[in-house]
């Protein structure tokens, strides 16, 4: 979806969640199934767990400068 010309230049930010689980996809699972390295734009991927409020704002900050 990202490769159509109206999001070529969008930039993607994608929240792990449940991080506190066992069977929670690590960081390099998630690149891998999105197939995040062939894209041309620019991704993030941020760890996440309920108890990590401070993520939401990480993430956002990412964003902003953006």
């Amino acid at each position: 979806m990202l490769n159509k010309d109206d999001l070529r230049d969008s930039v993607l930010l994608v929240f792990s969640n449940k991080q506190d689980l066992s069977n929670a996809m690590s960081a390099a699972e998630t690149t891998d199934k999105l197939a995040l390295h062939g894209l041309c734009q620019q991704w993030f991927i941020l760890v996440h767990r309920a108890t990590m409020g401070d993520r939401l704002y990480k993430g956002l900050g990412w964003l902003l400068p953006l």
